[in-house]
């Protein structure tokens, strides 16, 4: 005899989700105040930036509201499903404002009095550049396994959790990551 445990939310999740999908504000409001602070937890530990996570916690929760009535049980729990949601938003979100970051050269002008100018900087962040271009050759999974381990200094353990993916599967794209990205530096 073998006996499922499912989340105790699971049902009521599932009721909502059904019911935002017919456009139930009160609905979408109620789940906000069920899983907005578990949702914040993740966005807040994968982002390191309150800012950042607070910002895709909206993101994710707006595409809950416009995708409620996609989601299948294929795709796991309701919860899960959210949890991947707001995940990926917050990597994107990441990513995009380490691209943004990089991309600040426009106005390269000389300084009179000695101080570093935006030249100086442009000669410096070259090596940034070429890694930020490097890095947009990746995968998508082993650019974020890369990024959330070098620079949100995240566990073996806790990428594998982050990814919803086996450890052995998470430190695989980090290494193929790692030598893709010293192959590529290397041109």
């Amino acid at each position: 005899m073998t006996t499922t445990t499912r989340d105790p939310d699971h049902e009521e999740l599932m009721r909502l989700l059904l019911s935002i999908a017919r456009s139930d504000r009160k609905a979408f409001q109620q789940l906000y105040q069920k899983i907005s602070a578990r949702m914040f937890g993740l966005c807040l530990k994968l982002a390191g930036q309150q800012e950042l996570a607070e910002e895709a916690l909206q993101d994710a929760f707006v595409q809950i509201w416009h995708h409620a009535g996609e989601y299948h049980s294929d795709r796991g729990s309701p919860l899960s499903w959210m949890l991947t949601i707001a995940r990926y938003r917050t990597l994107d979100l990441m990513r995009s404002r380490a691209v943004r970051r990089s991309n600040g050269d426009e106005h390269l002008e000389y300084l009179e009095d000695q101080r570093s100018g935006p030249l100086d900087e442009s000669l410096r962040s070259a090596g940034a550049k070429q890694l930020t271009g490097c890095l947009d050759e990746l995968s998508d999974v082993q650019r974020d396994s890369i990024l959330l381990s070098y620079y949100r200094g995240l566990t073996h353990d806790e990428l594998a959790m982050a990814l919803s993916s086996p450890i052995g599967t998470v430190k695989s794209w980090i290494r193929r990551g790692l030598m893709a990205l010293k192959r590529c530096l290397e041109r």
